[in-house]
């Protein structure tokens, strides 16, 4: 593809790298960043750079927060005694937006893969871990991991680790895909299979 300036290229490039975003796209963006007024794109900019620099992760649950402990674990309103542990943050929104679940959450940063090398360690489990073991008012323990192999395997590592500690430990009703993944199903389907959610054992 040609361009008419090297500047022009450089922005089409750095847009493309974003997901879902091909090289027409991010043309089309560009162009349209350039025909707004300066102090939009410098408001755009300045969101982006903010975001980077400004952002934190709650100490407690590690969503992405504004502040050291997210608006979620802070609210009097949320029900302590249930923890529902997620992949990621797109999950956090996607169970919210049920408008089904009043809990808390945990949020792993991914989940165990050893294709991708990405084992336990890797992950916030042990902070799970400590989490349940030191707050007594934890009674149940949700599971909402992506109904895939690494997403069971997750769950089975999750629930031996918890086993010593005595809680109720459920996983979300597979009214979610099995393959696929938690963010892209719909609301329903996810609200039901949060309400439905059934009792996750292994053997010792």
């Amino acid at each position: 593809m040609q361009y008419p300036s090297k500047l022009i290229e450089e922005a089409v490039n750095e847009v493309s790298k974003l997901p879902g975003i091909g090289k027409k796209t991010a043309l089309r963006l560009v162009l349209h960043l350039l025909k707004e007024e300066t102090v939009a794109t410098e408001a755009l900019a300045e969101s982006l750079v903010n975001l980077r620099t400004r952002i934190n992760y709650c100490k407690t649950c590690f969503n992405i927060s504004d502040s050291d402990t997210c608006a979620i674990c802070t609210s009097h309103r949320r029900n302590a005694s249930i923890i529902c542990v997620v992949e990621d943050t797109p999950d956090v929104l996607a169970i919210e937006n049920t408008g089904q679940y009043n809990g808390h959450y945990h949020v792993l940063g991914g989940i165990i893969s050893p294709i991708n090398g990405i084992g336990p360690d890797d992950l916030n489990i042990d902070s799970l871990i400590t989490r349940v073991d030191n707050h007594a008012e934890v009674e149940e323990i949700i599971l909402a991991l992506s109904a895939t192999m690494e997403g069971d395997t997750t769950a089975f590592y999750i629930t031996k680790k918890l086993k010593p500690a005595g809680k109720k430990v459920t996983t979300i009703a597979r009214g979610v895909p099995v393959g696929g993944e938690l963010e892209y199903a719909d609301e329903i389907t996810l609200g039901r299979s949060i309400l439905s959610r059934s009792v996750y054992d292994v053997e010792d």
